[in-house]
């Protein structure tokens, strides 16, 4: 039996660990092949052996605006042809000043800023270009997160990711209302807290774990693990979601519709 995604071709900035990783392997399950991105060399590597034949790589940073070209043309050079974009890089600035606005700096608010949202519209250009190119459509998943909707004061007040992963949702919605006479979808897929090396800092505070089995109740009330996205990610990048563009589908264990006081 034919798989849903045989012979349906992918770019994964941020694909070589964590919530891209474990899709790039649920593509390949599906019978996709994929391209996938990331800063080192090293992990691209072990997660380019892992995926076998049916992946390519290039290593770099996604916020220089030519990573996601590159990247792109790696997969058409390999396979043919681009079916979809899945953006995940980015990441907290925590380390670099961001927070609460009163204490967000100037080298906080750009650092984040570019590993979220400028990162995102480089590749979503490059990805748009090679489909007009192609005059094929294509679809494009961006990743969100729930506190671009959902704040959490508490304990997740961090203004400048959250400014970023607002205008994400923006954006998205933008060029998919633009580029959809092109058969161009776009869309988002917004995390809550989810067990990857940006959320160590959550997952180290027993007051923060304990919110979170508050705030996300679904199974048990747990964090979540990366692959509670696959599926999503597989039904919004795959053709059984081609009349789907400009939603955002929040997979968050309940997050956004509990309170989770932290008092």
């Amino acid at each position: 039996m034919e798989k849903a995604l045989t012979g349906r071709n992918y770019a994964i900035l941020g694909g070589t660990s964590g919530l891209g990783l474990s899709a790039a392997r649920a593509l390949v399950a599906a019978g996709a092949r994929v391209g996938i991105c990331g800063r080192s060399e090293e992990t691209l590597n072990q997660a380019l052996k892992e995926l076998g034949g049916n992946a390519v790589g290039y290593a770099g940073d996604a916020t220089d605006s030519q990573t996601s070209v590159r990247l792109i043309e790696k997969v058409v050079d390999a396979f043919g042809e681009l079916h979809g974009l899945y953006h995940v890089a980015g990441g907290s600035g925590r380390s670099k000043g961001d927070g609460p606005l009163h204490e967000l700096t100037d080298e906080g608010w750009r650092f984040t800023i570019d590993q979220n949202l400028s990162s995102l519209i480089f590749s979503n250009r490059a990805a748009v270009r090679q489909f007009l190119a192609q005059g094929t459509g294509g679809a494009v998943l961006n990743m969100g997160s729930v506190l671009g909707f959902s704040p959490s004061p508490g304990y997740f007040a961090s203004h400048g990711y959250a400014a970023a992963k607002s205008a994400i949702i923006g954006f998205t919605k933008s060029i998919a209302s633009c580029y959809a006479r092109h058969d161009i979808r776009a869309n988002v897929i917004a995390p809550a807290l989810v067990e990857t090396p940006m959320s160590e800092r959550a997952r180290e505070n027993a007051d923060i774990m304990d919110f979170v089995r508050r705030k996300q109740p679904l199974d048990g009330g747990r964090i979540g693990v990366p692959e509670d996205l696959d599926a999503a990610v597989v039904f919004l990048l795959g053709p059984e979601s081609r009349f789907v563009t400009g939603q955002v589908l929040a997979v968050d264990g309940g997050w956004s519709v509990t309170e989770g006081q932290t008092n």
